[in-house]
């Protein structure tokens, strides 16, 4: 039997099943599943103050840190000590209660991050 080569546009298999669009291999054996989501950013951490939504109360958040989930979870809980407040890390996006964004932008700096003050 002649071994054919990857078709782009067929997407089931009834030998090995699903078929990978992108490389053409069997799903369970697709290498592009497999690649780590790296996170996408200019580089540049952006630090602001947000009260819409939020009933009246002030979060200030940070966006644009390109860490993996876990690190970032682990910044968050820094600086959530570091300034005792409260927090959470919401779709990439570190939320610490109350309005620190100066200290924030100087703490992020202190850690090697370049910093952008967002917003008004």
């Amino acid at each position: 039997m002649a071994v054919r080569p990857p078709d782009k546009n067929r997407v089931y298999s009834t030998v090995s099943g699903r078929i990978c669009p992108d490389c053409g291999q069997p799903a369970a054996s697709c290498m592009c599943a497999r690649k780590p989501n790296k996170p996408q950013g200019d580089g540049i951490v952006r630090v602001r103050r947000e009260v819409k939504g939020r009933g009246g109360k002030t979060v200030s958040t940070i966006s644009g840190i390109l860490l993996e989930e876990n690190e970032l979870r682990e910044l968050a809980s820094q600086l959530k000590h570091r300034f005792g407040t409260g927090g959470s890390v919401k779709d990439g996006i570190v939320e610490i209660q109350g309005n620190h964004v100066d200290s924030l932008i100087a703490e992020l700096i202190k850690m090697g991050f370049t910093v952008k003050k967002s917003g008004g």
